[in-house]
């Protein structure tokens, strides 16, 4: 939409086109990470199956995959922003090729730059929209992806119990320390939100004072991801357990039709 509410082809077309070229980036690290870690892959009882890991396909083949997809992302970048988009798009691929060989193996930074590179992709949408992103979103999603990344690390440490070390950064966490972390990021995550919820500022934007009853949801969605971790120890994708779980499924589904609700119909 456009300033004045009407449709704007081009808009849509740029944002579309940042979404693709951040996707190739986000690629290209997944790839280049696969292969540094394509020795440690081969001792995890999943991850070994990765096509680097497995043998499936060469270095070679991967970085002529990386080359083509950095170029068609750059031209993408290029286009739906130009000079400044590609910047950001660049200190990402950079941060995360510092991440594959040297950050990912030091405890907690490990993390936070996994949680940065989730902010890094609300300015470069926010960039190409032309959009001032809230505070909120920035520290939530900041938050949230600490307590998801904590959540996988979590599994690296059951599989070490196992006698299966499948990451250097291990060392730096037990079981004791990330349940801890979790339930802290847990917290401040739900107290981030409610925050959100009651501020001037989000219900004037929103104009409707009730946005807090979304908070049920938020609290729901929590406990559940907690008990997936804790008991049923299934925390290693995130994106599985997002695709395979119906209770958090309907958990997201109700603050969708909630938020809904209450922005447009009340």
């Amino acid at each position: 939409m456009g300033l004045g509410g009407e449709f704007d082809l081009n808009l849509l077309l740029q944002t579309l086109a940042a979404f693709a070229a951040f996707c190739l980036f986000a690629s290209t690290v997944y790839i280049l990470n696969d292969y540094a870690d394509r020795q440690e892959d081969r001792l995890h009882p999943k991850k070994k199956n990765r096509p680097l890991a497995s043998g499936a396909v060469q270095p070679a083949a991967a970085f002529v995959q990386m080359a083509l997809q950095l170029a068609i992302g750059m031209a993408l970048f290029l286009w739906a922003g130009g000079w400044p988009l590609l910047a950001l798009g660049a200190a990402y691929l950079l941060m995360n090729t510092a991440y594959s060989f040297k950050l990912k193996h030091i405890p907690i930074i490990d993390l936070v730059v996994i949680a940065t590179g989730f902010v890094m992709r609300l300015f470069v949408g926010a960039m190409v929209g032309g959009i001032a992103l809230s505070m909120w979103i920035i520290l939530i999603t900041f938050l949230l992806a600490l307590f998801l990344g904590l959540a996988k690390r979590r599994d690296d440490v059951l599989l070490l119990a196992k006698g299966k070390k499948v990451r250097k950064a291990i060392d730096g966490y037990n079981l004791e320390f990330i349940n801890g972390a979790m339930i802290m990021m847990a917290s401040v995550t739900v107290v981030a939100y409610i925050s959100y919820t009651i501020s001037p500022d989000s219900q004037a934007f929103f104009k409707n004072k009730n946005l807090y009853y979304t908070v049920f949801w938020v609290i729901l969605g929590i406990l559940r991801y907690l008990q997936i971790t804790f008991v049923e120890e299934k925390s290693g994708s995130p994106t599985k357990v997002l695709l395979k779980d119906l209770f958090l499924q309907l958990t997201i589904l109700g603050w969708l039709v909630t938020f809904g609700v209450l922005i447009y119909a009340v």
